[in-house]
């Protein structure tokens, strides 16, 4: 006869939600890759220009502010728009283009083909008539973005698993221990148990020789992924750390935790509570864009908002590349809010990016203050390999 009490009944029920939303996660991530897979090398490109034009602070995409700036000063145009949005918007490379803007031919010529970029992401929805980037625009953008990240770290297999050391039945096998009354059945390691029957001389399998194993639960957590997108941060800098975040999203919900996202300049620029919706996050992660100066009081408030008030993991990303700037008393006013977060459970780390010796030791500050750890980025191509440590090192 089987016999199911209450928390057999729990147990079942936590089974079938726990495979929905690993169905609904994966669901979720073929739906982003079919997509992807489906664009020509043409729409590719398109959804890269989309991408550059809002890391490097863009809101839309004007053909003729585009070319008049080139023309004026091409060295300050490349420093405005930086040489991949230049090359996508008019199929140049920017050493050709450098070369030969003072040939009026040549001019002519960069101007058709720049205008005729705007209105092809027109005609296919990326751009609106006032050439402001569209929601369908940021979309592609945001499988740009994904595609590639995942395909950059896939292969490097940094990728790896968090594990928080907490007994628990749900969890995966990790070591073994005597059986106890109780035990379910399903959990007996039955070659642990017979090599140790056999090497006690027995004829039969005894309950003192039965092993079972001690599983060790993931437990959840919720994270919440602070951007710092101050004017400083366009560029390779914001796209470093979109990348980061779509890394960090896409393995911690499939670790079934849950990321939250603040985007934040001089005030808050984007908010989204602790979710495990992806493809949600995905889109505001890669709609970011780099503008005036760094706000972190308000982003530290702002965490402390979106964290539940249970009794779960709760910790803080905070990347950034610059002293706060905002406020009366930025530092004073950004230590005191750290430690309010720490008050109320929060945990917080700090990836710097290029910071100088003052940023660095307030972001030592806060990072002690927020019993988290200090992450000093040297090469932004390593930015989502030391957000990704940071999440497998919270427990």
């Amino acid at each position: 006869m089987i016999y199911f009490d209450s928390s057999q009944n729990i147990r079942e029920k936590e089974d079938i939600e726990e495979l929905n939303a690993s169905l609904s996660f994966q669901n979720a991530e073929n739906k982003l890759m079919h997509s992807i897979l489906e664009n020509d090398k043409e729409t590719i490109e398109q959804g890269k220009l989309i991408e550059d034009s809002l890391n490097q602070g863009m809101s839309s995409f004007t053909p003729d502010l585009v070319y008049q700036q080139i023309v004026k000063n091409y060295a300050i145009a490349k420093n405005i728009f930086g040489p991949s949005l230049i090359k996508l918007a008019s199929g140049y490379n920017p050493d050709y283009i450098e070369k030969n803007i003072n040939i009026p031919e040549f001019r002519k010529e960069l101007k058709s083909r720049i205008e005729k970029t705007a209105e092809m992401l027109k005609e296919k929805g990326l751009l609106e008539k006032d050439n402001s980037i569209s929601e369908k625009g940021i979309e592609l953008s945001s499988l740009i973005l994904y595609f590639e990240e995942i395909d950059k770290i896939m292969p490097k297999g940094i990728l790896g698993e968090k594990m928080h050391k907490k007994a628990s039945i749900y969890g995966s096998k990790e070591d073994y221990r005597n059986y106890k009354k109780g035990d379910r059945y399903k959990d007996i390691a039955i070659k642990k148990s017979a090599k140790l029957s056999i090497r006690r001389g027995h004829k039969k399998l005894e309950t003192a020789d039965l092993k079972v194993y001690e599983r060790q639960s993931k437990g959840q957590s919720y994270i919440i992924y602070a951007l710092d997108a101050s004017g400083s941060m366009k560029g390779a800098k914001i796209d470093a750390c979109k990348r980061a975040g779509v890394a960090l999203a896409y393995k911690a919900i499939s670790e079934k935790d849950k990321v939250g996202l603040i985007i934040f300049g001089s005030e808050i620029k984007t908010i989204v509570e602790p979710t495990d919706d992806f493809p949600f996050l995905l889109k505001n992660i890669a709609a970011a864009r780099a503008s005036k100066e760094t706000n972190i009081v308000a982003a530290l408030k702002k965490s402390i908002e979106l964290f539940p008030n249970e009794n779960i993991t709760k910790h803080l990303i905070l990347i950034t590349d610059a002293l706060p700037t905002a406020g009366n008393e930025p530092e004073k006013e950004t230590l005191q809010e750290a430690s309010i977060a720490r008050n109320k459970g929060i945990t917080i780390s700090i990836i710097g990016i290029g910071l100088n010796e003052n940023g660095k030791k307030l972001a030592e500050k806060i990072a002690e203050l927020g019993s988290g750890k200090l992450y000093v980025a040297k090469d932004i191509e390593n930015v989502d390999s030391i957000v990704l440590e940071d999440y497998y090192s919270i427990s």
